[in-house]
C-alpha cells in the first residue's frame, strides 16, 4: 500500500497542471501515487509539507517559521539521499543545496536540449550556475554511468585528488579501489591528512568508496491491510486488524486500517501502563495490530485499542524482568563500610 496523503492537493496544484496540462485531476493524483512507489521523496517534494501530515497544533504556530522549519527538514533529507542529475525534476533540484528555482529550471532545460549529463563537470556549462553554486551542490548530485565513477558517489569533486592519491599509493585505478575491498584495507587514513583535508573527511571518503552511491534509506517494508476491509461498514467491534500510525496527538494516536477514515487509539488504550505522552508507546509510521472497539458510521468515527497486542508482545519480557528482580532481591547487597559508618554516626547523633 502507498500512502496517498496530499495526493489530492498535488493533483490541483500548479505543479501538476504544468506536468500534466491535458489530464484530469483524478489522473494526476493516480500518477502521483504510482510515482511514490518508485521514489517517494522525489514525488513528495512537490507537495507542501503541511499537506502531507496534519499536526495537532499545526495552525496555532507561526506559519512562516513552520514553513522555514519544514523546508529545512526536506532540504536535509534530499541532500542526505542525493539526487540523480539525469532524472530529477526541477522541483526536486530546488531543494539541493546551492540551487535556486531558476538554476534548477536551467539544469532541466540544458538536459532536455543537450541530453543526459555525462559528468559533474558538465554542470558548469549550465546558465547561471557559478563556481560557488557548483561547490555547494556538486557533492549531492549523482551522475550514474559517468566516465569517472566518483561522479556517482557522495565524494565531492574537490576531494577527487585524495582518492586518486589513494589509488596511486596502492598501485591501482580508482575503479579497482572501489571494487576491491582488499586494496582499501591497505590504506591508512593518516597518510592522506593535509592542511585542507582532515581525518574525518578521509574516513567519510573511505566509507563512501565502500558503497559508492548507495541510497542511505532503509528498504521499504511490505505491508498489507486486512483483506476484505475497504470501508467503515466492514469493521466490527472485536476485530483484530493491522494498521499504520499516521498521526500522534496529546490525547492519542490515529491509525490507518485500510478504510478512508483513520481510527483513534485513545491514550488510555495505547499501553497497559499509565502514560502521559503517546510518544512513549508509539511512533509515526509504526506498524501495529489494533482491536476495533467501536464504529460510528454516521459520525465517521472509529475507536481502536492496541493494549492487548502490546501486552502480548511485552508479556514475555515483563515476566523475564520480574524473575530477574526476584532473583536480585534474594541476593543481599555487600556491606558498604562508608554507609555503615554513616549510619552509626547518625544513630549516635540522634541518641
Amino acid at each position: 500500500m502507498v500512502n496517498e496523503s496530499g495526493a489530492s492537493i498535488y493533483s490541483a496544484s500548479e505543479v501538476a497542471r504544468e506536468e500534466f496540462p491535458d489530464y484530469d485531476v483524478t489522473v494526476r493524483g493516480a500518477v502521483s501515487i504510482g510515482r511514490r512507489l518508485l521514489d517517494p521523496l522525489s514525488e513528495l517534494v512537490k507537495i507542501d509539507a503541511k499537506s502531507i501530515g496534519v499536526g495537532q497544533y499545526q495552525h496555532d504556530v507561526n506559519q512562516n517559521r513552520l514553513k522555514e522549519s519544514l523546508d529545512h527538514v526536506v532540504e536535509s533529507c534530499v541532500n542526505y539521499v542525493g539526487v540523480d542529475l539525469n532524472t530529477a525534476s526541477k522541483h526536486l533540484l530546488t531543494y539541493v543545496s546551492g540551487l535556486s528555482a531558476t538554476v534548477a529550471k536551467n539544469i532541466v532545460e540544458y538536459r532536455t536540449k543537450n541530453g543526459a549529463f555525462k559528468s559533474r563537470e558538465e554542470l558548469k556549462k549550465v546558465s547561471m550556475l557559478g563556481p560557488k553554486a557548483f561547490e555547494q551542490c556538486a557533492g549531492f548530485l549523482r551522475v550514474p554511468d559517468a566516465k569517472n565513477p566518483l561522479d556517482n558517489s557522495a565524494v565531492h569533486p574537490e576531494s577527487y585528488h585524495v582518492v586518486e592519491a589513494m589509488a596511486a599509493k596502492t598501485g591501482s585505478t580508482v575503479n579497482d579501489l572501489i571494487q576491491n575491498a582488499e586494496i582499501r584495507k591497505k590504506l591508512k587514513a593518516g597518510d592522506f591528512i593535509s592542511e585542507t583535508i582532515g581525518e574525518f573527511t578521509i574516513e567519510d571518503i573511505l566509507k563512501e568508496l565502500d558503497k559508492p552511491g548507495r541510497d542511505p534509506r532503509s528498504p521499504i517494508e511490505e505491508f498489507r491491510f486486512a483483506e476484505g476491509i475497504s470501508s467503515m461498514e466492514d469493521l466490527k467491534p472485536g476485530m483484530k486488524i493491522p494498521g499504520i500510525v499516521t498521526n500522534i496527538t496529546n490525547f492519542g494516536a490515529f491509525v490507518d486500517v485500510g478504510v478512508k477514515q483513520d481510527g483513534l487509539v485513545h491514550i488510555s488504550h495505547l499501553s497497559n501502563r499509565y502514560i502521559t505522552d503517546p510518544n512513549e508507546a508509539v511512533k509515526l509510521s509504526q506498524k501495529v495490530m489494533v482491536t476495533v472497539l467501536e464504529v460510528d458510521v454516521a459520525r465517521k468515527r472509529i475507536s481502536l485499542s492496541i493494549k492487548e497486542a502490546m501486552d502480548k508482545s511485552a508479556g514475555d519480557s515483563q515476566r523475564k524482568d520480574s524473575r530477574v528482580m526476584k532473583l536480585n532481591a534474594k541476593k543481599p547487597e555487600p556491606a558498604n563500610p562508608f554507609q555503615t559508618k554513616l549510619m552509626e554516626l547518625k544513630k549516635k547523633f540522634q541518641d
